[in-house]
């Protein structure tokens, strides 16, 4: 029987699960231009030709790391409350992932070969709103205005120097400095009485927008939504 030798450590085998694992970490550590096949062979400790046997190629990658953040979004379905509260839940699923994992922003609606989870989701939720009373072109543009908040929001969250728990004090006291009130009243008045407060949190801006955005989608539905939940078409 073979034992290791002392002092030796084992390589652990390379498989799919773990090369997109990989790939994974370095795109959440470091954004997604730090992946390349030869950054993540050499974070895997392996040749980057040895990466072929389990991936095609960088595009399959991001393919896979788009899915992974679609898989981590509960699919949406109808609530008890209904389409409001099922889209109100995607939302809040939506942006916790892309906190997670902030390179995904700008990929999230780019693949041209997308994975089961990301197929499922959007299947699911034009679902919800198409059973909901919304026509095909209201459906299509409350999934637009939906994703493009969402995104954006998490976008901007993802960049804010101030507005979070971690916020810098030194940081928002340079940008207090930076905003002679006598030439711009307003915008001092919102940084000083609100913006720049220790207890001002950007991430409560969303629930209001969502609302707001909510509200208005309502306004596409026919005045007697309940004669189109057997005819979708």
């Amino acid at each position: 029987m073979k034992t290791s030798q002392p002092g030796v450590v084992a390589r652990v085998p390379l498989t799919r699960e773990r090369v997109l694992a990989g790939a994974a970490e370095i795109a959440d550590g470091s954004g997604i231009g730090a992946l390349t096949m030869r950054s993540l062979a050499h974070a895997l400790g392996a040749k980057p030709m040895s990466l072929y046997h389990h991936v095609a190629n960088k595009d399959e990658i991001l393919d896979a790391l788009v899915d992974l953040v679609f898989s981590e979004v509960e699919v949406p379905s109808e609530a008890p409350d209904g389409w409001r509260a099922a889209m109100e839940a995607r939302a809040h699923g939506m942006r916790a992932a892309l906190a997670r994992h902030p390179w995904a922003v700008g990929l999230m609606e780019t693949r041209t070969t997308p994975g089961a989870a990301n197929l499922r989701h959007h299947n699911a939720t034009l679902g919800v709103l198409r059973r909901s009373g919304f026509s095909l072109d209201a459906a299509g543009h409350a999934y637009a205005l939906m994703d493009s908040y969402i995104y954006g929001f998490a976008l901007q969250e993802a960049g804010l120097p101030v507005g979070k728990p971690d916020s810098d004090p030194q940081v928002v006291q340079a940008m207090a400095r930076s905003i002679p009130a006598d030439e711009l009243p307003y915008l001092a008045e919102m940084a000083m009485d609100r913006a720049l407060q220790p207890n001002y949190r950007f991430s409560a801006e969303f629930d209001v927008g969502l609302a707001i955005i909510l509200d208005g989608l309502a306004g596409l539905l026919p005045q007697h939504p309940e004669r189109l939940l057997n005819n979708p078409t």
